[in-house]
């Protein structure tokens, strides 16, 4: 059954996530946390962040750890299988049958069409994960990290995942302090 659910999870993300990767980690994190509860919020970001940081779709990254966490091997293979191939039948299929129709002005409507709704989805995502941000970190330092990553992502030219890669090393190497503040023997 564990089998079925995760063909059908990842098969709807392959087919419904137009737009590539973006597009699709709304609907993963629909299935995967909302819908069948493979994962929780905190699971789901904490994939989402290292697999930005790895190479090639983040997707199939995250089709691939999901699938393998479970159901193991097979459910790796079944769930990758599932979000790839509705996008290659797909793509063999449109390449070879709009290439004659591309200069028409639905199909490229088509494309414009769907961008408000991708761009819906991922800011969504977006709130959520400010949401999260602010109830986990405080409400200024959050603010502030949102900040100094638009800065650097955006107008600096830098890479996501470098970004991503330098917070994981800092959060590693920072000296962690102790649970509470209170002086031992202090009762008062």
């Amino acid at each position: 059954m564990k089998q079925a659910e995760i063909f059908m999870a990842f098969l709807r993300v392959g087919l419904l996530g137009y737009g590539g990767g973006p597009s699709s980690i709304p609907l993963i994190q629909r299935e995967a946390v909302e819908k069948y509860g493979w994962l929780n919020d905190d699971e789901f970001a904490d994939i989402l962040a290292i697999g930005n940081t790895l190479p090639g779709p983040i997707a199939t990254k995250m089709a691939g750890y999901i699938g393998y966490r479970v159901s193991g091997i097979t459910g790796m293979l079944n769930a990758i299988a599932a979000s790839v191939l509705p996008t290659v039948i797909l793509m063999i299929f449109l390449l070879v049958s709009l290439s004659s129709f591309r200069e028409l002005t639905w199909v490229q409507g088509m494309t414009h069409g769907v961008l408000p709704v991708v761009a819906v989805m991922l800011g969504a995502l977006t709130w959520g994960f400010v949401q999260k941000s602010t109830s986990d970190l405080g409400g200024l330092p959050a603010i502030l990290l949102i900040i100094a990553s638009v800065i650097l992502i955006q107008w600096a030219g830098l890479h996501p995942a470098i970004l991503i890669g330098i917070l994981i090393i800092f959060v590693l190497v920072k000296p962690v302090k102790p649970e509470g503040n209170e002086k031992a023997g202090d009762n008062g």
